[in-house]
């Protein structure tokens, strides 16, 4: 009882400080907090409601998180999804770019060899023969080879895109049926 009239003592003291610093129309206000604590107390149904409020604004907090934390972890995977296919169009560039290496390597040392042979030639028709021999040997091996690195390149755009693709799958599959 002792700490309830103390309470209230110090109430007063303030709401009076307090009236002489605010102007008039304040006045509603200060009696209302100099009041009693009792007159403070709020009804049961006005305090159930706002126990109900503070339950549902925590739920709803707790779904705002936990989606956040979803969004959080979607992204990362879709990070490591990139990270992935640039690791995996690097390889391929690479095995790509051989390829292309070992074809120019090979054309050159048939180019020489047929030089070489050149050396050696005789007659005209002999030379004539040669030529035509490295010329169509060139472009069968052209078209041979551009046929081996497209279809490489197809492939390579696809492993590419399949762990960009997998992701875009899951998030339709997740994100989809929210809409």
């Amino acid at each position: 009882m002792a700490a309830r009239k103390s309470v209230e003592a110090a109430m007063a003291e303030t709401a009076a400080v307090t009236a002489e610093a605010v102007p008039e129309t304040a006045a509603p206000v200060v009696e209302r907090l100099s009041a009693p604590a009792e007159v403070l107390a709020l009804p049961a149904p006005a305090a159930a409601k706002i126990d109900n409020t503070t339950t549902q604004v925590t739920g709803n907090m707790e779904k705002v998180m936990k989606t956040a934390e979803e969004f959080v972890s979607f992204g990362q995977g879709n990070l490591e999804a990139v990270v992935k296919s640039g690791q995996i169009w690097a390889a391929g560039v690479q095995d790509i770019s051989k390829q292309f290496a070992a074809s120019a390597q090979a054309q050159m040392d048939h180019t020489v060899a047929t030089m070489k042979a050149f050396a050696g030639i005789k007659s005209l028709k002999d030379a004539i023969d040669l030529q035509s021999s490295l010329a169509r040997a060139s472009m069968e091996k052209a078209v041979s080879e551009t046929s081996k690195l497209t279809d490489a390149s197809m492939k390579l755009a696809e492993q590419t895109i399949a762990p960009l693709a997998a992701r875009m799958t899951l998030a339709m599959e997740k994100f989809g049926r929210a809409v």
